[in-house]
């Protein structure tokens, strides 16, 4: 039906109940087949065309690093090894210099300890493929969300602006449900709406850094032109560039640099800018980027926001998940695995309970159990910037990731270095910021004694002279 409310009644279709879902990216289509393979009856509206039909559009990164989390999430509903197969696995870091020098960092201490970068169109099209094979869930691309009642619950839909497969007649169309979700990333249309209500928080906060990608292809034969099984940093003090594999050889470049000042997107205008720019900073990489200037001028620079808000839902009518509520720089390479875990507690939630839910209490139980996490996640995605761009070039970072693994080998269930906490296990984010402080006292204790033992031996010397 255009024009007025569709759907079955909340409740009916011999379901647990009815979700209208705003947002079919990553997390909104793994939620989707969740909830689907949960008993409810899904309707999914997606903005942007469906990209098993062509490429994603958007401003997103065309790469991502999935971790434990994230594969977790994956390894639940069967698509663990789809996935991976399309991916590259990076095993640690490899750090170069101004001079074209390297050095690798492994980031664990056994094969498992590993990211893996894939392609975030292929993970999207496998995860719309699976959530599409549930008879209860259906998808609607090119439709734009231009409204959101909270007390119905309901939202209306026109077709986007040039979407050519819009499932849609281009009349508005309101769709009911027994609740709202919104999964539609950080600029949130659901999340808007819920900001005009009584009470409610919200922040975003801007990085003084952007982001461009530039591409370093792939060798003969497809072949890897640099180390294949690592993510490439170049660390230059307070801007940084990256690089993450990908399965046919190429491998992705992620400029992360100041908007303005010396160093800065700003100050590099013309083509001879760039060449001689990147000649200096980043020699090795330089010689594997085919025309350089025009890649740079050509590909946009991106923005990286942090966004907190409270309370993610409304008297269980609506509710918000993924970036919509909580998104995060990519430092750790955490917002997809984090919105994949959010999917995952709230199945948990919802799991706890047969039949038709108590939303309200089904939410107030994720938001207690996630928020506390999110917030901890955009602390730790912040630090880990300043971590990549101006520590791993240290030797002093490099022995402290060596002492840490060290003792991770001699105590494994006792200690765990914070970044494998974050990204080999499921423990939760905020716990780790917790357990890494123990640790740190720990570790400056055991040093201060070995310091203190140091002197006294010294001191024993001088005496027996």
């Amino acid at each position: 039906m255009s024009g007025g409310a569709s759907g079955a009644p909340p409740g009916t279709a011999g379901t647990r109940g009815t979700v209208v879902q705003v947002g079919a990216g990553l997390g909104g289509a793994l939620m989707a087949l969740l909830l689907g393979r949960a008993g409810f009856t899904v309707r999914a509206f997606e903005m942007r065309p469906d990209p098993r039909r062509g490429p994603l559009v958007g401003g997103r990164s065309i790469n991502l690093a999935l971790s434990a989390r994230g594969l977790d999430a994956l390894a639940r509903v069967g698509l663990l090894d789809r996935v991976l197969e399309t991916g590259v696995p990076m095993r640690g870091r490899m750090i170069h210099d101004a001079h074209g020098g390297t050095a690798y960092q492994p980031y664990g201490t056994e094969a498992a300890h590993a990211n893996h970068s894939v392609s975030r169109a292929d993970l999207n099209v496998i995860l719309l493929d699976a959530a599409s094979k549930e008879p209860n869930v259906r998808f609607a691309f090119g439709r734009k969300c231009v409204g959101v009642d909270p007390d119905i619950p309901a939202a209306t839909f026109e077709n986007a602006a040039g979407a050519e497969d819009a499932a849609g007649t281009g009349a508005p169309e309101t769709v009911r449900a027994d609740v709202v979700l919104g999964t539609d990333g950080a600029f949130s249309v659901v999340r808007r709406r819920m900001q005009r209500l009584d009470r409610f928080d919200f922040s975003q906060d801007y990085l003084s850094h952007g982001y461009k990608e530039l591409t370093i292809p792939p060798g003969p034969g497809g072949s890897f032109l640099m180390e294949k099984n690592v993510l490439h940093i170049w660390p230059r003090g307070g801007y940084m560039m990256i690089a993450l594999p990908n399965r046919d050889g190429s491998f992705t470049c992620t400029l992360f640099w100041p908007h303005e000042g010396p160093n800065s997107f700003a100050v590099l205008r013309t083509p001879d800018d760039v060449e001689r720019f990147f000649g200096r900073e980043f020699p090795d990489a330089t010689a594997l980027l085919p025309d350089i200037a025009g890649q740079y001028m050509a590909n946009p620079v991106g923005s990286l926001l942090t966004i907190r808000c409270r309370p993610w839902h409304h008297r269980g009518r609506v509710a918000l998940l993924g970036d919509a509520c909580h998104a995060v720089v990519p430092f750790h390479g955490q917002g997809a695995n984090c919105a994949f875990e959010d999917c995952v507690v709230l199945d948990e939630v919802l799991r706890e309970t047969a039949g038709p839910p108590d939303w309200e209490r089904v939410f107030t139980r994720f938001e207690a159990l996630r928020k506390v996490n999110a917030d901890a996640l955009a602390v730790l995605s912040l630090a880990n910037f300043v971590e990549m761009r101006d520590h791993t070039a240290s030797k002093a970072f490099r022995a402290r990731k060596a002492i840490e693994k060290a003792l991770y080998r001699l105590f494994p269930a006792s200690f765990m270095p914070q970044y494998m906490m974050i990204s080999f296990s499921r423990i939760p984010y905020a716990e780790t910021i917790d357990r890494a402080r123990r640790q740190g006292r720990i570790l400056k204790a055991a040093a201060s004694a070995a310091g203190l033992l140091v002197l006294l031996a010294v001191l024993l010397i001088v005496a027996r002279r």
